[in-house]
């Protein structure tokens, strides 16, 4: 009787069970994230606040001296630092180097609750932007609430080498205490 099968097969058991399997959340592996809450601005939508922020974006670094490009990938985040109102995200736009539009992220505005927070991704391999690409997000509220964290996190990775840094926004306009019509 040869005990040689009966050891590989025992073997391969232990082997087999000692795997973790990890649980599939979504088939492609990326976290759910919470939908949007689209909302409609009327003509009697009175703004106590708004801001319109420039945020810095990078899709790629240079190194090597110039010779060779890093490329980074680039989320978007908008949180709503107010701890009972909302604010309302009206315009989302991604520019490039050049001044020119790349994309416009919403069609219509959207709510983002107290202390919600939603962003916004350019893929690494979307170089569209180039190295002076930015944001432009424009939001308002109905209420004075405290100003949210409009920021952007870049990201790259290569081998054993890795890079990430924020560019955190910069307000250009504020709007405080008038009404306007957003219907266009």
């Amino acid at each position: 009787m040869k005990l040689y099968p009966h050891i590989y097969l025992a073997i391969a058991v232990i082997i087999l069970a000692s795997c973790e399997s990890t649980p599939k959340s979504q088939p492609n592996g990326i976290p759910a994230t919470p939908l949007q809450k689209i909302v409609t601005l009327d003509k009697n939508f009175k703004i106590a606040s708004g801001q319109t922020v420039y945020v810095p974006v990078y899709s790629h670094i240079y190194h090597h001296n110039r010779q060779e490009i890093f490329e980074l990938a680039v989320t978007l985040s908008i949180r709503n630092t107010d701890l009972t109102n909302p604010i309302i995200i009206t315009s989302v736009r991604y520019y490039n180097s050049e001044g020119k539009l790349v994309k416009q992220y919403l069609e219509r505005p959207i709510q983002l609750d107290a202390l919600a927070s939603t962003d916004f991704f350019i893929n690494r391999n979307d170089t569209s932007g180039g190295l002076g690409a930015n944001f432009i997000v424009e939001w308002v509220a109905q209420t004075e609430i405290s100003e949210p964290i409009v920021e952007a996190v870049m990201i790259g990775t290569d081998f054993q080498q890795g890079i990430s840094f924020i560019s955190p926004g910069r307000v250009i306009k504020s709007q405080n205490n008038y009404k306007r019509s957003l219907l266009k």
